[in-house]
């Protein structure tokens, strides 16, 4: 990357606009887009949360709920009321949290490349006179949480035959219960209230986060992959199950026999 004085400095620092964000669901609101009754999103949600809000059942003059989530930040890379512009060229990245990766820089999984990746992109695009946005999400381990995730990576590397892509999704199932716990029908909420419209370059292969933007009425352009080189060995297992499993790719999803070669390292190495 090149310095210019203005997105980037020489000494490498980026100038960006941060903020945090906290989810706030309008309970009638939210109910009404997917179709249910306030009374059984209600309920629901004071049964998946333990009880802990019995107000969810007993005070239904209360609309407003602030879900016990994690929130959000957002990255703006250039001028901030640009999002809003869909003439200008918005370069952005739904990123989904991985501590083990983003900050202890694991290389069992593409998080973190990935992530810098579009930290690049965004950049670049700024550069070029368009904006760059980076929102990054609370849901470690796909919102499994931390200490499921890590029992997820241990059963992938202690399994016979060790970690191969042909056998991702079933070990996460078979510790979790489940493949994945996100729900991302909620996430563009967040880019709505930044008023975007069109995302020229959205620098993500996840197609659960793709049609959750496009579902929701924003325009998405180009579809940016991480590139081949930037793909720790160890995470070519992650990647190539999650292609087989319908990521984007621009070179076709791997075959079944193809997604059994695909071997993570061992325990010891």
């Amino acid at each position: 990357m090149k310095a210019d004085g203005k997105i980037l400095s020489e000494g490498g620092a980026a100038v960006v606009t941060k903020a945090a964000v906290e989810p706030v669901w309008h309970l009638p609101s939210v109910a009404a887009r997917f179709g249910c009754s306030e009374t059984d999103l209600r309920r629901v949600l004071f049964e998946e949360t333990g009880g802990m809000y019995p107000e969810l059942v007993t005070r239904s003059d209360l609309e407003v709920f602030l879900p016990p989530i994690g929130g959000l930040t957002i990255y703006i890379f250039g001028n901030p009321q640009d999002l809003a512009n869909p003439e200008v060229e918005l370069t952005a990245r739904v990123h989904d949290e991985c501590n083990g990766s983003d900050v202890f820089g694991s290389d069992i999984c593409t998080c973190r490349p990935y992530l810098t990746h579009a930290i690049e992109e965004c950049i670049g695009g700024a550069q070029r006179g368009g904006v760059g946005l980076i929102s990054y999400y609370r849901k470690e381990g796909r919102a499994l949480g931390e200490v499921t995730k890590f029992l997820v990576y241990n059963a992938r590397k202690r399994q016979v035959g060790g970690d191969t892509a042909d056998k991702y999704f079933a070990r996460t199932e078979c510790v979790a219960g489940v493949q994945d716990m996100r729900f991302q029908q909620l996430m563009p909420d967040v880019l709505h209230w930044l008023g975007v419209r069109k995302i020229h370059r959205l620098v993500s292969m996840s197609n659960m986060k793709f049609d959750a933007i496009t579902q929701s009425g924003i325009e998405v352009g180009e579809r940016v992959n991480i590139p081949d080189e930037l793909i720790p060995d160890d995470a070519k297992v992650e990647m190539d199950a999650k292609m087989a499993a319908g990521y984007f790719t621009p070179t076709g999803a791997p075959t079944a026999e193809q997604l059994k070669s695909t071997k993570g390292r061992g325990l010891n190495e």
